[in-house]
């Protein structure tokens, strides 16, 4: 090839070419253009000529070919890849790829779970079934010193990952076309140009069944099998396995979420014993039981809550959500609060150190020092410039002038679609205005005061559960829109900046901004000058709050898992079913693996940016919700299998790719940990009652503020609502307004009558100065804790340094014992040639 078709001759799992020898470390798939269905023959004779310069450059590079045309589509081309042994030493040693020396025994995998590994026994995976690796001391590959390598085997020397990664690299640096002076090359200009429609390594075997070689591995049927499969989701991940298979790329993904998920085990049972907490105080709830009273919150009759149409409304109509309210706005939850706020530093802290485990035993330690750049970044670097430091030429993608120009259009494009996220919330709080006037007209109207049935479905809970809902759906439509976009390490900061804003935006209006500049009766605030600004319930917007965290995470779990399992299901599924149709001849690897989906160049980024999403759901506002983290805990130990399963079943297998750590989203996690204290606080002070209660328990129950002789919450309630005219009504026209008398509203202001009626009163200035006080106190405690908790726990262990540093030194000396080696050797050949040496105490002598 190019020119010559074989016939498929072999085994229909076979991993070679048709001789049986040759190894096939890629597979480039086109459509014959003779038998295209088209009249674009010039553009098919384009494709063509560039195709066979490609391949031509690619076996001038030392790759061999091998072209065989589909069983199953004949207009389908399959070109087989090999790389040779000396294409392979050559490519390692320009890629640093770092080699085995010789068998270490120092390596020892470290545990997880520490020194009780022995309990989670039953959680291992067997052994005799995933083999451990043999570890070796390794050092980046140099073709003059290949004597100091370990090769015992030449065949077995470069693993299928190594030699798939290597190819990966010539293929995407290999030109196919000059045109003004400008190169193109790559593989993935070809792909995405239609003139190759796929090019991917292979599946070993079939994941269901052991490969009918029995030199085969089957990794992927061992990774389905003890991995991917559900009757193993109690157990530990192969991580060596994954590694080896995928890349540590992948590899260090699923160690991160493993890791996260391990840690939330702690977190959902804190969080989990705060909610029994206050579920089981509820009932002791004085407060709630004032607003039910039929004595109390039966005789309170409370402001309309919008303009002209709203009714007047009894405060035991909310009875039910202040009993709810009485779960999630306890003591349990300001436990909980600063816990989070220790267990995140925790987290993040104990993974730093089994990251750099990871990266001793995965061999990544020097990584950095070893990278190429992106081949899709050398297309770009067309310009000349003089380094400062070497003044010597180099090729940069963009002048000064071409860099700011493209920084201001990236910026203005997020600008664009954050205002454009702002406008969606506005959209959404303009939705909740109008819709609770109709609610609370026709909820009125439908039910009658005492209707069981009105209990639960108030305007206020109507009116949120709708909103959470059509705020979800705007969410994902936004989302799914926005991610039509670049390369992941442009992409990392951009979309989880515009993803930020897309799923927090309403919860922090919830949460900061509703209810909070509503004037009062007499004076309302407006919204664009017409709608009357939001009123939360008499017990706060907490509970609005934990209404919609529930929504947003339970529906984008849910929505996730259809788009991650389901759609590439379906279209494997209907793949197969065309094909099946189509013949009865069993089709090889390279072409089953073909019609599998691609995962593409962004789906792990998409994995990490849902699971960071979660994290700062979990983080952010864990205050008004303790449940977040055992919905979170129970998503990732799906998440895990369903990701594992997908991967080994449903998508092509991926270059293998190296990695030393999590990337950009380990200092993305850090700042939403940091942001999360002051969050959490302010959601104790501002949204929670919490505050308010305790103001009034300790300075407005007794003398001189109040009448009772001891410490006590009864009155609470009617301590928090101020006392409101009807007749002092500017634009409310309700029939009731002819009645004399006095309502009440939700705030701390002065009664009507006062020489400053409807001002703010003394308790108002109390529970600010108090709200104020507990955010300073609770933020200055946390962030003391973080601190010294992260002074106390260092990024990299003794442990692990100790054996960075051994390894190192052994690795040193074994290349320099070696090269000692070679040079006496090499001195005593020289020696022997030119025969006895005369020399006295002042000669020498000398080596190159």
């Amino acid at each position: 090839h190019p020119g010559s078709l074989l016939e498929f001759n072999g085994k229909h799992d076979s991993l070679f070419f048709n001789d049986g020898q040759r190894r096939i470390d890629f597979v480039l798939v086109y459509e014959d253009e003779s038998r295209k269905e088209t009249n674009k023959k010039g553009s098919n004779e384009k494709q063509r000529r560039k195709r066979q310069a490609y391949e031509s450059n690619l076996i001038c590079g030392g790759l061999q070919l091998e072209a065989t045309r589909s069983v199953l589509d004949d207009k389908l081309i399959f070109v087989k890849v090999h790389a040779p042994w000396e294409v392979l030493c050559t490519y390692a040693e320009i890629m640093h790829i770092k080699l085995p020396l010789k068998p270490n025994d120092l390596k020892t995998r470290s545990s997880a779970f520490g020194n009780f590994s022995w309990f989670t026994k039953v959680l291992q995976v067997d052994e005799s079934i995933i083999k451990p690796e043999q570890e070796f001391f390794t050092a980046p590959f140099e073709k003059n010193r290949m004597n100091d390598f370990y090769i015992h085997d030449r065949d077995t020397f470069f693993n299928p990952a190594t030699r798939s990664r290597i190819v990966y690299f010539i293929l995407s640096r290999i030109q196919y076309q000059v045109r003004d002076n400008v190169k193109k090359f790559g593989i993935n200009k070809l792909v995405s140009s239609g003139i190759y429609k796929a090019a991917f390594p292979l599946h070993d075997c079939n994941f269901s069944q052991r490969s009918e070689d029995p030199s085969c591995p089957s990794e992927r049927y061992l990774l389905y099998r003890e991995w991917a499969h559900p009757r193993s989701i109690y157990k530990k991940q192969p991580l060596d396995l994954i590694r080896k298979y995928y890349g540590e790329k992948i590899g260090i993904y699923f160690a991160w979420l493993g890791y996260y998920t391990q840690m939330l085990f702690l977190a959902a049972i804190v969080g989990v014993a705060c909610f029994l907490y206050g579920y089981v105080n509820q009932n002791n709830c004085t407060w709630s039981k004032e607003v039910c009273h039929p004595d109390i919150g039966g005789k309170i009759i409370m402001c309309p809550q919008c303009d002209k149409i709203c009714p007047f409304w009894k405060l035991n109509s909310t009875c039910e959500s202040s009993k709810k309210l009485c779960i999630f706005d306890s003591f349990g939850t300001l436990v909980f609060a600063v816990f989070m706020g220790v267990w995140v530093t925790l987290f993040l802290e104990f993974w730093k150190r089994r990251q750099a485990e990871l990266e001793y035993e995965w061999d990544t330690v020097e990584l950095q020092q070893e990278e190429q750049p992106r081949p899709e970044y050398e297309a770009q670097c067309t310009h000349v410039v003089i380094n400062e430091i070497t003044q010597e030429e180099e090729h940069v993608p963009f002048t000064t002038w071409g860099k700011c120009i493209r920084v201001t259009l990236c910026a203005s494009a997020v600008l664009f679609w954050i205002l454009l996220i702002i406008a969606s919330v506005i959209g959404i709080i303009v939705y909740r205005l109008s819709v609770l006037v109709v609610f609370s007209t026709k909820l009125s109207q439908t039910f009658n005061g005492t209707d069981p049935i009105q209990k639960y479905l108030t305007p206020q809970t109507a009116t949120s559960i709708t909103a959470s809902v059509i705020s979800f759906i705007i969410i994902m439509i936004l989302n799914t829109i926005y991610e039509k976009t670049d390369y992941e390490n442009s992409l990392t900061m951009k979309m989880f900046l515009f993803q930020f804003v897309n799923y927090y935006s309403s919860c922090f209006y919830i949460a900061f901004f509703k209810g909070k500049f509503v004037g009062y009766p007499g004076d309302p605030t407006y919204w664009l000058g017409k709608y009357r600004n939001e009123e939360c319930e008499p017990g706060g917007c907490l509970l609005e709050l934990t209404t919609q965290l529930t929504i947003i995470m339970g529906g984008k779990a849910i929505w996730n898992n259809i788009q991650e399992v389901l759609l590439p299901w379906i279209k494997n599924l209907i793949g197969r079913y065309h094909t099946a149709s189509r013949t009865e001849k069993k089709s090889p690897r390279w072409e089953q693996d073909y019609h599998l989906q691609l995962m593409g160049k962004l789906g792990l980024f998409y994995e990490y940016l849902e699971m960071i999403i979660q994290f700062g759901f979990v983080t952010l506002f864990v205050a008004s919700f303790p449940l977040a983290p055992l919905l979170a805990l129970v998503n990732n130990i799906l998440e895990i299998r369903v990701d594992a399963w997908k991967m080994t079943t449903q998508y092509r297998r991926m270059v293998p790719e190296k990695a030393q750590d999590i990337g950009a989203w380990q200092p993305i996690m850090q700042g939403i940990a940091i942001l999360a204290v002051v969050t959490n606080a302010m959601i104790i002070a501002f949204t929670s009652d919490m505050i308010p209660r305790l103001v009034y328990y300790w300075s407005f129950s007794v003398p001189p503020y109040g009448n009772h002789t001891q410490y006590t919450m009864e009155g609470y309630i009617n301590s928090t609502l101020s006392y409101f005219n009807v007749s002092d009504f500017k634009i409310q026209k309700n029939l009731l307004i002819s009645q004399r008398f006095v309502s009440r509203y939700r705030d701390f202001r002065n009664p009507p009558g006062h020489p400053q009626e409807y001002k703010h009163n003394i308790y108002y200035w109390h529970v600010i100065t108090a709200k104020l006080a507990f955010i300073i106190v609770m933020e200055h405690v946390i962030y003391s804790v973080k601190f010294f908790i992260s002074y106390a726990i260092p990024d990299v262990s003794k442990r692990t340094k100790s054996k960075i540093k051994r390894e190192k030194y052994l690795t040193q000396k074994l290349l320099h014992e070696n090269h000692l080696k070679d040079m006496t050797k090499t001195m005593g050949v020289i020696a022997e040639r030119m025969g006895p040496v005369v020399t006295d105490n002042n000669l020498r002598p000398k080596s190159e």
